[in-house]
């Protein structure tokens, strides 16, 4: 059974892609697995890595992004669940990166050497999210930038792989029966997770 984290990357509590992590969530559950979740809108820190890697910041964590990195550590499978808004991830997530997945805990560069360590890895990945786009465009004429940088430039960077996607859309103007299978999408997802 696996030990899975949920991230919620949605600033609004009550939203779309909440209905979706709580969904993924039961069908994990109910499968056996154990699952946390962490909701970034209940999280209090600066979401401004302001000095880059360079100052105290980076070194003094506020306790709820301690407590992130340690269910992050607990985990052996990370889901992240957004919305895709101006073609990227909310702020509140990229802050949350930012913030986070630091040097000397999800990564490590080598001295002298253009490469690095990824210290995140032997875990596995999903990435679940939701956009006003119809699918294909996204992924084919914009090129799908949240996808790529969420999964190869965070998720892999740091060791996780493999990363799955799943993708809903377009949320605007969707009908309740549409909205509805999602979330039994989401759940069976949740439940297929090996």
């Amino acid at each position: 059974m696996k030990r899975i984290l949920v991230i919620l990357g949605h600033p609004n509590k009550d939203s779309y892609c909440d209905a979706l992590a709580n969904a993924y969530s039961d069908g994990a559950i109910e499968k056996g697995h154990e699952v946390k979740m962490l909701p970034l809108h209940s999280l209090k820190f600066d979401l401004n890595l302001s000095a880059g890697y360079q100052q105290t910041q980076a070194l003094a964590l506020e306790p709820d992004l301690i407590m992130a990195q340690e269910k992050i550590t607990w985990a052996n499978h990370i889901v992240i669940i957004h919305p895709v808004w101006w073609g990227s991830v909310p702020a509140l997530l990229k802050g949350f990166t930012d913030r986070v997945l630091l040097p000397g805990y999800a990564f490590k560069y080598r001295k002298d050497s253009p490469l690095w360590d990824k210290l995140l890895a032997g875990k596995t990945g999903r990435i679940i999210y939701t956009l006003d786009y119809p699918i294909w465009y996204y992924r084919f004429v914009l090129g799908a930038p949240a996808e790529k940088q969420l999964k190869k430039m965070t998720m892999e960077f740091c060791g996780i792989k493999p990363v799955q996607v799943n993708r809903f859309g377009p949320i605007r103007n969707s009908k309740p029966e549409q909205r509805n299978q999602w979330l039994n999408t989401s759940k069976e997802i949740g439940s297929n997770e090996s």
